[in-house]
C-alpha cells in the first residue's frame, strides 16, 4: 500500500464508477482497496483490472476503507451514502446528490453530525476551462449554457443510463451549479419549457433564469442531440468569456478604447475527473471544505427540481 494515502473504495462500476476506480489506482493521494457493485462479477472484473478487491457486500467494504465515490443511479443515493455515512466514511456522491432536496439535507446533517466530508460531484467545477472563469472579477450580466447529449445506448434489463430522471437532474443540473456559485444573487422569476421524446421523463429542456441584481440565465439541456456539446458563455461588466468545455478551449473579449479586442483564454489542460477525485482525497486528508460541499449540491437539486415542476405544470 502507498504510504501517507487515502484508503478510498468504489460503490458502483458502471460507465462512470469504472473511471472512478481507474483514477483512484492512479493517484498519489489514494489507495484503491476495494469494489463493491450489484453484479459480482464487474466488480471482480473492474477490480482485477485496477488491483482492488472485490467486496461481497457494501458493510464489508466500508469496513475496510476511509472513503469512496458512491457513483450508482441518483435513486440509489439516500440509503448508500447514508449507510456510508453511518459507517463514518467520507464520501463523493456523484451529482445529483439525492432525488429530493429532503434526502439531501439528511445526508448533509448526517456528515456534519459525523464529522466527516462530503463533496458532490459537479465536475464542470474542476474543468481547466470553468478555472479560468472562476478567477475573473466582475459581476456576471447574462449567461447562455448549451449542454447536449446523444441519447445513452440501452442497458440489459434497465434503462438507458440517466433516464429515469429528467434531462434537467441528469445534465442541466452542472449548468444550475456553476451559475449558482457565479451569482450572487437570488433568483426573482423563473420560466421552463421541455419535454419527453424518447424517455418517460424530459429528454429536452429550456429554462430562464432572471437574478434580482439584474442578471439573466439562458440555459439548454438535451439528451437527444447527435453531436455531443457543452458551452457556456457569460456576459460581465467589461468582457465576454466563452467557453467550450469539451475542447477545454475558450476566448474573451474585452472593451477598450481601441475597440473590442479578443484573446484566448489561458488553460492548462487536464481530467477534469482526477481533478475532482485529487481534490476530494486533499480535503480527507486535510479536513477543508470540498469545493462542491453536500449544502451547495443540495441548492442546486432545489432548483432542478423547481424547473422540472414548472415544466411539468405546462405541459399539463
Amino acid at each position: 500500500m502507498k504510504t501517507g494515502t487515502v484508503k478510498v473504495g468504489v460503490v458502483g462500476v458502471g460507465s462512470l464508477g469504472q473511471h472512478h476506480a481507474r483514477i483512484y489506482s492512479e493517484l498519489a493521494e489514494t489507495h484503491l482497496v476495494g469494489i463493491y457493485d450489484v453484479q459480482p462479477k464487474r466488480a471482480e472484473q473492474i477490480a482485477a483490472h485496477y488491483g482492488a478487491k472485490a467486496y461481497p457486500s457494501l458493510a464489508a467494504l466500508a469496513d475496510a476503507i476511509d472513503a469512496a465515490s458512491v457513483v450508482v443511479p441518483t435513486d440509489q443515493h439516500h440509503g448508500i451514502a447514508g449507510q456510508l455515512l453511518e459507517r463514518g466514511l467520507h464520501l463523493l456522491i456523484e451529482k445529483p446528490i439525492t432525488e429530493t432536496t429532503a434526502q439531501a439535507e439528511e445526508l448533509v446533517a448526517l456528515a456534519a453530525a459525523r464529522d466527516r466530508v462530503l463533496q458532490v460531484g459537479h465536475i464542470e467545477r474542476f474543468n481547466p476551462a470553468f478555472t479560468f472563469l472562476d478567477q475573473m472579477h466582475g459581476r456576471p450580466r447574462f449567461i447562455e449554457a448549451h449542454r447536449l447529449a446523444p441519447y445513452p445506448p440501452p442497458r440489459p434489463g434497465l434503462p438507458p443510463r440517466g433516464t429515469e430522471v429528467s434531462v434537467v437532474l441528469d445534465l442541466m443540473i452542472h449548468d444550475l451549479e456553476v451559475i449558482l456559485h457565479l451569482v450572487h444573487s437570488p433568483i426573482r422569476e423563473l420560466s421552463a419549457v421541455g419535454l419527453p421524446v424518447l424517455s418517460s421523463t424530459e429528454d429536452i429542456a429550456n429554462v430562464r433564469l432572471m437574478f434580482e441584481d439584474g442578471c439573466v440565465a439562458n440555459v439548454t439541456s438535451s439528451r437527444i442531440t447527435p453531436e455531443p456539446i457543452r458551452k457556456f458563455r457569460v456576459f460581465l461588466e467589461d468582457a465576454y468569456v466563452s467557453l467550450d468545455y469539451l475542447k477545454q478551449t475558450g476566448e474573451i473579449r474585452r472593451k477598450s478604447p481601441a475597440g473590442i479586442t479578443r484573446e484566448a483564454v489561458p488553460i492548462e489542460k487536464g481530467e477534469p475527473l482526477a481533478n475532482e477525485l485529487r481534490s476530494f482525497a486533499r480535503c480527507v486528508m486535510t479536513r477543508d471544505q470540498p469545493v462542491v460541499t453536500g449544502a451547495q449540491a443540495a441548492r442546486a437539486l432545489q432548483l432542478a427540481a423547481d424547473i422540472t415542476r414548472r415544466v411539468r405544470e405546462g405541459a399539463s
